[in-house]
């Protein structure tokens, strides 16, 4: 690690930041030859928020957090990180934060113990700081009974809580995590996200990316990412209310017939597969009963059919919709 306090203030921030603003992106780009893997991005993270970026495999979320973490630089555009521009002083930027990539370098031949303590002193981390916080990241990640284990004999899921503390050792400011709970168990996926929630609440500013729905409704904000750009960014609850229309749960049969069907139709703004079931969002002015009716005329067993409340997955989905059709706008 290089620099400190002097290189960061001569590092290229833009001076106009707002103080409460710990991250701030503008037109972030990233290309691998003819592919643009990030799409001038635009946004900004308040100081001690928990801030998502959501979206599938190959959206552009793990190039993203490796430009914000001064890894990877971009091909356009930039992000100041804690006043530091990630374009003009990458090194710079690694000083406040901890980056967790999905492949964490734990080293499987040291103990947990060893792992913490090789990370302390590759932090800089002082001597006498570390029984401490040692302490508190054991009560976090429930590790301390496996201190004297080897990083290589631990579970999926211990692994990464073992990881997320190694990056935690140092006490950084801006946390970055990509897709931590990848392939991990239920369990051991609560207790990731409960360190992280315990980060955020003692003043943390936290970014984590996540292809799983289901976990965005844990973020004060989130971006939702298709193809590099963003399609969608605010609050949770605020984005669910963003659904125009009725949104029908259907239970039918031929299911992928049934969507195509619907597609087409004209009771139907937006369908889509969820499960075993079908989420519609009806057209202006329609009705369960007009969806359901158009289908047993078009010779499809329906069964129950009802409103429900939008979920994140369904805001992704019609904003997915709504950027292909019309990629320029979006």
């Amino acid at each position: 690690m290089t620099g400190g306090p002097a290189a960061r203030a001569g590092s290229g921030a833009a001076s106009g930041a707002a103080p409460d603003v710990a991250i701030r992106v503008e037109g972030l780009t990233r290309a691998f030859g003819a592919l643009t893997a990030v799409d001038r991005l635009t946004f900004a993270v308040r100081r001690g928020e928990l801030f998502g970026l959501v979206g599938p495999d190959g959206a552009g979320k793990t190039t993203t957090l490796r430009m914000l973490a001064g890894v990877m630089r971009p091909s356009a555009g930039d992000a100041v990180v804690n006043g530091v521009s990630v374009a003009a002083d990458p090194e710079g930027v690694k000083h406040a934060l901890a980056y967790m990539p999905q492949r964490f370098g734990l080293y499987a031949d040291l103990t947990v113990l060893e792992n913490l303590a090789f990370y302390a002193d590759l932090y800089q981390v002082p001597k006498a700081d570390r029984p401490a916080r040692l302490e508190r990241l054991f009560h976090f990640s429930n590790l301390a009974p496996f201190k004297d284990r080897l990083a290589g004999k631990l579970s999926g899921g211990m692994k990464q809580k073992l990881a997320l503390s190694c990056a935690l050792v140092h006490q950084p400011e801006v946390l970055l995590l990509d897709e931590p709970t990848f392939g991990v168990d239920p369990i051991s996926r609560r207790d990731l996200w409960l360190i992280v929630h315990e980060m955020v609440a003692q003043g943390v500013t936290a970014v984590v990316s996540t292809a799983y729905m289901d976990e965005a409704e844990r973020f004060d904000r989130l971006a939702l990412i298709h193809h590099g750009r963003i399609v969608a960014l605010d609050a949770p609850q605020a984005l669910e209310a963003t659904i125009a229309g009725t949104l029908l749960e259907v239970e039918v049969d031929r299911l992928r017939e049934a969507r195509d069907f619907l597609a087409r139709h004209p009771a139907a703004r937006r369908v889509a597969l969820f499960g075993d079931r079908l989420h519609v969002t009806a057209a202006a002015g329609a009705a369960a009963g007009d969806v359901a009716g158009a289908l047993r005329d078009a010779g499809f067993v329906v069964g129950e059919v009802q409103p429900v409340a939008p979920s994140l997955e369904d805001v992704f989905i019609d904003r997915i919709a709504a950027s292909d059709a019309a990629p320029e706008a979006a």
